[in-house]
């Protein structure tokens, strides 16, 4: 069995080779090759924690992972990480566990990765301007993805937290690919009404911004929140959408507060919803057809995802003997 560190995840797959994962996946998922039960959830209310078991098997690529997720709010004042993960890759001819994953930098790399894939096809070829909300390890590779996908000159970064966003900043300075005109944003409706492309990845469990604010051929992501009570954006921004795009509707449908609340409120409906990402990526519906269009992509998270890049992981780790082999 190889274990993997975060190291290790960060050395073996590169943003563009994630997204090019990342595009098939959702491809393969929408068009029925996979198997991705709802994830399963176990609070540990004792100490204001929960476990998310999350478990994937795509057919002709034969990926099996499972990844656990703990996320306890109560780690701060432990000098902690919110989230700690693990992904077991497993053999599908046999059921041997192959390896143990780093859960963190993979979760951060695979859902920087699924929402360059929704940049790619959704927003405007000349996208030049991006912002990001947030400045974790999410947020971080949110922003090598959008430069990943367009060639932007300019990212605006906010974070709630004086500082946090300047610090993310200067820690990503040493990746090239990124433009040098990175920015810690003070005014989000100047930085909104600027950018052509924002990708959310908060924990904020309202809108982040005024959807008012939000100029014609726009494209957003959204990932931070995962629960039906919590949201990035707002119902006005969703009224304004020309194209909403979902990972999964069964996971939208069951966990997106960005679609669900506007539902409740009577100014969405199921049928507004344009498309699964992988209808998309896999030819069946077109992305992006306007300049002036509005495009949207919510994720809450789905496990093809980690199934995916895990397999990446572990064949490229194999190639150039990365981690520890241990016997069990």
């Amino acid at each position: 069995m190889r274990i993997l560190s975060r190291t290790d995840v960060q050395q073996a797959v590169s943003m563009p080779q994630a997204i090019q994962v990342m595009k098939d996946a959702f491809a393969r998922l929408s068009n029925n090759e996979a198997t991705v039960p709802l994830r399963s959830q176990l609070s540990v209310p004792a100490y204001n924690g929960v476990a998310l078991f999350m478990p994937a098997y795509i057919q002709g690529t034969d990926a099996l992972a499972i990844k656990i997720v703990n996320v306890y709010s109560d780690n701060a004042k432990r000098g902690l990480p919110l989230i700690h993960a693990v992904v077991v890759v497993l053999e599908a001819t046999t059921g041997r566990a192959l390896a143990l994953i780093e859960g963190s930098s993979l979760t951060a790399l695979r859902t920087g990765a699924g929402c360059g894939a929704a940049t790619d096809v959704l927003a405007r070829q000349d996208a030049r301007v991006g912002l990001v909300f947030g400045a974790g390890v999410q947020a971080r590779t949110q922003l090598r993805a959008l430069c990943a996908a367009r060639p932007l000159e300019r990212v605006w970064v906010y974070d709630a937290i004086p500082g946090k966003a300047q610090e993310m900043i200067d820690a990503l300075k040493s990746f090239t690919e990124l433009p040098n005109d990175l920015r810690a944003a003070e005014d989000v409706a100047s930085a909104v009404r600027e950018a052509d492309i924002i990708s959310c990845a908060t924990t904020s469990r309202t809108p982040l911004f005024d959807g008012k604010d939000v100029k014609p051929g726009t494209h957003i992501n959204a990932v931070g929140s995962f629960t039906p009570e919590a949201r990035e954006t707002d119902s006005a921004f969703i009224q304004r959408c020309n194209k909403i795009v979902v990972d999964a509707y069964s996971g939208a449908l069951a966990e997106a507060g960005d679609l669900l609340i506007p539902m409740e409120e009577g100014v969405l409906k199921e049928t507004d919803i344009y498309g699964e990402l992988g209808e998309i990526t896999g030819g069946k519906k077109p992305g992006r057809t306007n300049a002036d269009e509005i495009t949207f992509f919510k994720s809450v998270g789905n496990a093809v995802q980690d199934a995916a890049i895990a397999q990446a992981i572990l064949q490229r780790a194999e190639e150039l003997n990365l981690g520890t082999n241990v016997d069990l």
